[in-house]
C-alpha cells in the first residue's frame, strides 16, 4: 500500500473530528441568520415627536419709584397701569421624524398685539434638514432665531435676567426671523452644546458652530417690505477647559429695513422710501457657571433711529454691550443662581414706534432659585437710567428703580 494512502486513512479522521469539535464551541450569534428572519419594524413618524414647555408670571411694581420709567421691547407691564403679568406661555412640539429630518413647533400664548395681551402667536416653526448621517452639516427652513447674539440665542427659560439686553435684542423683535440658514458642527462640538442646555449650564442650543443664512430682515411674523434679505453668519466653538466650557464668538449681519407706516408718526420726516441700512458686528464670550460663570457681549453698527433735533428717521450709529456674571450653588438637590449684570446701549430700536432712540445705563442683580426642574422662582432688583425718544415724545428721560419677581413653570 502506498504510504500516502496510508496516512490519509489514519490522519484525515483525526483533523475532521478536531474541526467539528471546533465548530461545535463556536458562539451561538456567530451561526448566520436565517434568510427569512423578520426585520424590526421601524418606529412611526408620530412616535418621535417630545411636547414640552414653560410658563412665566410677573409682577415688576414692588417698590417702584418712577411709574414712567419703561421698555416697550422688554415687559410691557413695567410702569403705570402695570400689575401681575403672563409674561410667556409656550408649548414646544418637537422631533426626530427621519434620521435626517427634524422638526420644531412653539407657539406662545402670551404674545401682546397692540393693546391686546395673551394673544396666540407663531414664535418658530422650522425644519432641520441634515445633509450628512451625523447631521454634522445641515439647513434649517422657516421661522427660526437668527444665529446673532448668544442671549437672543438662549431660551427665555434659561436666562437669568429677566429681560435681554437692549443692546444686542434690538438687532432683532422676538429675536427671530423667517429664512433659511446653514449650519454646520462637529460631533464632539454639538455633544457639548447639547450638555449646557440639559443640566442648568444655561446654554444658547445648538445653532451651529458656523452658520451662514439669509432672513426677511423685517423682524418675526412680518413681511419682507423692501425686496432685500438680510445676510448673517457666525462663528464658534464650545472649548472644554477642565471643567469649564468656555464659547467665544464673532457675528455680524446686514441688509435694509423699511420703517413701515403703522411704526411711524404722522408727519415725522425721514427717507422717501423709509428704507435704511441695517447692520452689526458682534462679539461675544461665554464661560458656563461651573461655579462661577460670565456671558458678555458687545455690538457696534448702524440703522434707522429718530433724530429729535430734526424729527427725521435716519440711518445713524449705534453701539452697545452688557456683561453677566453668576455663581451656581447646589444644595440638597436644589439650585441656586445668584447674579449680577450691567448694560449700556446708544442707538435706535428699527421696530418700535418712528425707529425710537434709546439711551441706555442699567445695573440689576438677582437670583434664581431651581427647588426642583418643574418651578423657579426669580427676584431682582433693577435701576435704570434710560432715554427713550420719538415725535410724540422728543424729551423724555426716566430714571428709577423697582423690585421684579416671576415665578416659572417648566412642563
Amino acid at each position: 500500500m502506498p504510504v500516502g494512502h496510508g496516512f490519509s486513512r489514519r490522519v484525515l479522521p483525526v483533523i475532521i473530528a478536531v474541526l467539528f469539535s471546533a465548530a461545535a464551541e463556536l458562539p451561538a450569534q456567530a451561526t448566520p441568520p436565517k434568510a427569512d428572519a423578520p426585520k424590526a419594524a421601524a418606529k412611526p413618524w408620530y412616535e418621535s415627536f417630545r411636547i414640552r414647555g414653560y410658563g412665566q408670571i410677573r409682577y415688576n411694581r414692588l417698590g417702584e419709584t418712577n411709574d414712567q420709567l419703561q421698555c416697550e421691547q422688554c415687559d410691557r407691564s413695567w410702569g403705570q397701569n402695570g400689575g401681575f403679568f403672563i409674561r410667556r406661555a409656550r408649548l414646544i412640539v418637537q422631533g426626530q421624524i427621519h434620521p435626517q429630518v427634524y422638526i420644531y413647533l412653539q407657539p406662545d400664548f402670551a404674545s401682546t398685539v397692540g393693546t391686546s395681551g395673551n394673544v396666540a402667536q407663531l414664535r418658530d416653526w422650522y425644519v432641520d434638514v441634515g445633509i450628512d448621517q451625523e447631521n454634522e452639516f445641515r439647513f434649517r427652513v422657516g421661522q427660526s432665531k437668527v444665529p446673532f447674539s448668544y442671549e437672543n440665542m438662549q431660551s427665555s427659560s434659561n436666562r437669568l435676567p429677566l429681560d435681554r439686553a437692549d443692546a444686542t435684542n434690538s438687532a432683532n423683535a422676538n429675536e427671530r426671523d423667517l429664512g433659511v440658514f446653514f449650519m454646520w458642527a462637529p460631533k464632539v462640538a454639538r455633544a457639548r452644546l447639547a450638555e449646557l442646555t440639559s443640566n442648568t449650564g444655561k446654554g444658547s442650543g445648538d445653532y451651529g458652530v458656523f452658520a451662514i443664512g439669509a432672513f426677511n430682515g423685517q423682524t418675526a411674523n412680518r413681511a419682507d417690505a423692501n425686496d432685500n434679505q438680510h445676510v448673517v453668519a457666525r462663528l464658534t466653538y464650545p472649548i472644554k477647559l477642565r471643567s469649564q466650557i468656555v464659547e467665544p464668538a464673532i457675528a455680524a449681519y446686514t441688509g435694509l429695513y423699511t420703517v413701515t407706516a403703522d411704526q411711524r408718526s404722522t408727519g415725522v420726516k425721514g427717507r422717501a422710501d423709509w428704507t435704511y441700512r441695517d447692520e452689526r458686528v458682534l462679539a461675544t464670550l461665554n464661560v458656563t457657571p461651573r461655579p462661577f460663570g460670565v456671558l458678555a457681549e458687545y455690538n457696534i453698527g448702524r440703522g434707522p433711529e429718530y433724530t429729535p433735533a430734526r424729527d427725521s428717521i435716519e440711518t445713524r450709529s449705534l453701539h452697545g454691550g452688557f456683561v453677566t456674571a453668576t455663581y451656581k450653588v447646589t444644595r440638597n438637590k436644589q439650585v441656586l443662581f445668584p447674579f449680577l449684570r450691567y448694560q449700556v446701549y446708544e442707538g435706535g430700536k428699527k421696530q418700535e414706534r418712528d425707529a425710537r432712540s434709546h439711551s441706555v445705563n442699567d445695573i440689576e442683580f438677582g437670583v434664581e432659585w431651581q427647588p426642583n426642574p418643574s418651578f423657579e422662582l426669580v427676584t431682582e432688583w433693577y435701576h435704570g437710567d434710560r432715554r427713550f425718544e420719538d415725535r410724540l415724545k422728543p424729551r423724555n428721560r426716566q430714571r428709577g428703580s423697582l423690585f421684579r419677581i416671576q415665578a416659572q413653570f417648566n412642563y
